[in-house]
Order: structure tokens, then sequence, then C-alpha cells
């Protein structure tokens, strides 16, 4: 489609997700650039057309800007897309802060935590960036299979209407819908946890879990992370939503997910460094659980499923000796919020 709309937006990675959300948008009509910092890997996609190291296979839109210039990139740009790993968050908001306007909209894409400063990326940008609104996209969203063009919905959270209305009109399409909610921070806090409970699950899938397992799994561990961000000043009903009981479903049943295949690779006998190296791309859930299970234990927070997983990551228990001490411990209420009825 040739591009009829004069908004400019620049996608900051050129990762899986980055490249989805990039083309998505240039097929949309609109003028989109997708940054990349690998310039061989550039030139492959240039070359052929597809981000072969990604998303094989899938073909990306003719009129689909692509530069490792970063100054080209965010020219006049009117939004920006950050879909980089949290690690590097802050180092790309001090680069790119002097050549954005205030007028520019900012929408983080990562799922994880700050490990100095237990701040999610919106956060960081908003601290780095102060001129610019933020928002962030949250859910159940696998690039694979945006790349195939499979139903998907997504979150876009912020406190703005008026950029949430905008994310909006730039991604909606046949096959891919956005929600908007104004708890930015449970949506992006539920995107990073889950990624602890994908490792869970991958490792009960590797031994075999029964459905029955499974379900314990899957629903202690949206207590859990409900639990969790209601502490932290969440609104515990977002995690009912896409971005929570959705996006954990995700990443806790599909291969497609890394965090969920470093779990089948500890539950197949591998260290940790082994199932990283396995995985070959950033599994933000391993730094999550360390930095989760730190915070808990500040706050007196009682959550079993990410304890017994740090003990198996980075306490050198076995795996069976972390869920006895989970099945030991102590059995808590089965839905952690009600909604009281009206007098």
């Amino acid at each position: 489609m040739e591009n009829t709309n004069k908004l400019k937006i620049a996608v900051l990675g050129g990762g899986s997700f980055g490249t989805a959300i990039a083309n998505m948008i240039a097929e949309n009509g609109y003028s989109a650039t997708l940054w990349m910092r690998s310039e061989q890997n550039l030139q492959q996609i240039l070359r052929t057309g597809e981000n072969a190291n990604y998303l094989p296979g899938y073909k990306l839109n003719k009129s689909l800007c692509m530069t490792t210039d970063i100054t080209e990139a965010l020219l006049n740009t009117d939004v920006v897309f950050f879909a980089v790993p949290s690690s590097s968050f802050r180092s790309l908001a001090r680069t790119v802060r002097d050549l954005l306007s205030e007028n520019t909209l900012l929408i983080s894409t990562a799922k994880g935590i700050e490990a100095e400063s237990f701040m999610l990326p919106s956060q960081i940008l908003e601290q780095e960036i102060s001129q610019c609104q933020v928002g962030v996209i949250s859910g159940p969203n696998l690039a694979a299979e945006i790349a195939q063009f499979q139903i998907t919905a997504t979150v876009i959270a912020s406190e703005s209407d008026t950029l949430c209305s905008r994310v909006q009109e730039l991604l909606a399409s046949k096959y891919f819908r956005v929600y908007a909610n104004h708890d930015r921070y449970g949506v992006e806090l539920a995107g990073a946890l889950k990624n602890i409970y994908a490792i869970v699950a991958g490792i009960a899938e590797s031994m075999n879990a029964g459905q029955n397992t499974k379900s314990v799994v899957l629903t202690r561990s949206l207590a859990e992370m409900s639990r969790f961000a209601a502490q932290l000043g969440a609104n515990p009903l977002t995690f009912l939503g896409l971005s929570g009981v959705g996006d954990l479903y995700v990443t806790c049943t599909s291969p497609l997910s890394r965090n969920f295949r470093i779990g089948l690779a500890l539950g197949g006998g591998e260290s940790l460094e082994q199932a990283v190296a396995s995985v070959g791309q950033i599994a933000e859930g391993v730094n999550t659980t360390k930095l989760v299970k730190e915070k808990a234990d500040e706050l007196d927070i009682y959550m079993p499923l990410a304890s017994a997983l740090y003990a198996t990551m980075f306490e050198g228990c076995s795996i069976v000796e972390s869920l006895k001490a989970m099945m030991l411990s102590e059995q808590n209420t089965d839905v952690e919020f009600t909604v009281k009825a009206n007098d």
C-alpha cells in the first residue's frame, strides 16, 4: 500500500516484534521507518525483503523504510515505538531524547524491569524524555503468529485518550485489534510478570505434567501476579484482561515463547546458562524472576511459584526440591480479589 497519511512513525528495534509492528503500520498506509543497530542485518533485509533472523518468510511492505541511522529514523517523527529489550531502554532513551519534540508520542513494547531501579520501561521513558507523552503496548502478541496474519489483539495503555486513539489508528486491521486501558502501570507490570510463570510452565511441560497440574500453574500464577501488582499500586482487575490472563495463557502454553522454551530446557536437565544459550534470544523472565523475588521478600508478599523458580535458577536447588517446597507452602485462598455486591 502506498503511504497516504502524513504522520511519520519510527520503530526502534529490528527484532521480531519491532519488525511486525513496523510492517503493520506500513501496510496501513503510514510512513514507517524501522531502525536497527546491525548494518549486516539491514543489508540482508534489503536483499531479501524479509527479516530472516527473526521472522523468516514474512515479506515486508515495500514502502517500509529501514536504517541504522537513528537521527534519520527520528527526523520529524510523530510516534516512536521502542521495541528493544528492557536492558537497553535507558541508554536508548538517553541517546534519542534530544532528537524528539514535545509533541512526539512514545510507545514501549518491552516486557521487563530495570535491575537497578525496579522501574518499568515506560517509567524510564518518562524520566529520560520528560517532554513526551508515554504509552505501553502489551498483550498476547507472539510476533510469529502476527506474521502469519493470525487474529491477534493487544492493549494500548496510557492516561491519554488521544495517545490510545492514535495507536489504535496506526495498528488496527482485519486481523489485529487494539483495546485501550488507562492502567498503564498494571498493563506493563503484567507483561513483565508473566514471563516468570512462562518459565514455570515450560518446566511443567518438560516433566510431562497433566492437565490438572497445568491448570494449577496457570491459575496460581495469575493469583501471584495480581497479588504482587496490587501491593505495588496496580489495579488487580487489569489482570483479567488481555495483558494479564491473555498474555499469561499464551506464554505459558506456546513453544514460540522464549521464556517457555527456557523452562523446557531447565526441565530437561540443562543448567540456566545452557538454557539461555539454547534459546538464543533474550528471555526477559530470567532477570525478572530475580528482581521480583527480591522485591517480594522486601515487601513480604507471598509468591511460592516465583520463589521455587528462583531457588532452581539461582540457588542450585533441584526442580524436585523446589516443587516440594511449593507444595508444602501455605494454602492460601482461591480468589485473591472479590467485588462486593451493592447494599
